[in-house]
């Protein structure tokens, strides 16, 4: 399975546990901000914003804050002015990796990353040197226990999905960015829960990591998701779901 699916599925599990509220909040109401700045504050005119409320809301956020982020990304109320701005790196074992942040002081984000990246056996890289390897492109993401894999073929494909991948626990669903909504709508219309729904950048290939290099890399993705601003982390490691049960 691919890094970022992988650890997408992973995060989906522990937040059930342990979500760190006030932070996926955080990074929620960034994102609906820069997505209404960018676009408009109609989420009907606006995939970005329509994409980033619908996360919003999966995670329980109050109507209030959400409307309080669409109007300071409109200007209608008062608001820091976040920067998108990307970075890549190589993790523990050549793993590459693309961070994608909103911040309001790039010096201060470059500085934190460099120290993440440090501290967990990776480094910094250079523009272009690993975004090459991953392709942009809509995922949705079923557990194997609770997809009927004949309705989710049909549906998802008949709605303009490119692939249906068959992984160990999973079924990932893939799609051009542009027919991410169709699809997701037609999943949902089907009833066929899903445990990831996204734009996403897919690796073309993986690095498989056990052991040290396995745990130094969870503990890399975990400290980059904490960041207050990163917004998205995407990496093209592989790590066999027996490693990650032994790894706890």
């Amino acid at each position: 399975m691919s890094g970022h699916s992988k650890w997408s599925t992973i995060k989906h599990k522990k937040g059930a546990a342990d979500a760190k509220r006030g932070k996926i909040f955080t990074k929620l109401i960034k994102e609906i901000t820069v997505a209404a700045r960018m676009g408009g504050g109609d989420p009907d005119a606006n995939p970005r914003l329509r994409s980033a409320i619908t996360a919003a809301k999966s995670e329980n956020m109050p109507k209030e804050n959400i409307d309080r982020a669409v109007k300071k990304g409109t200007g209608e109320l008062e608001g820091v002015n976040y920067e998108e701005v990307s970075y890549e790196a190589y993790g523990p074992g050549g793993v590459a990796v693309l961070v994608n942040c909103l911040t309001d002081n790039k010096n201060r984000t470059v500085a934190d990353l460099k120290y993440i990246f440090d501290r967990h056996g990776g480094s910094l890289g250079e523009p272009g040197c690993v975004a090459w390897m991953f392709n942009k492109k809509g995922l949705i993401v079923f557990e194997k226990e609770n997809a009927d894999e004949e309705k989710l073929f049909d549906v998802a494909l008949e709605a303009g999905a490119e692939d249906v991948r068959e992984e160990e626990t999973t079924f990932e669903v893939l799609m051009d960015p542009g027919d991410f909504e169709e699809v997701r709508k037609a999943v949902e219309a089907a009833g066929m829960p899903y445990t990831v729904a996204e734009i996403s950048m897919i690796p073309q290939n993986t690095v498989r990591l056990e052991d040290k290099k396995a745990q130094q890399m969870i503990n890399l993705m975990d400290a980059l998701e904490d960041n207050d601003d990163v917004s998205q982390v995407y990496a093209n490691f592989d790590i066999p779901d027996q490693v990650m049960e032994a790894l706890g």
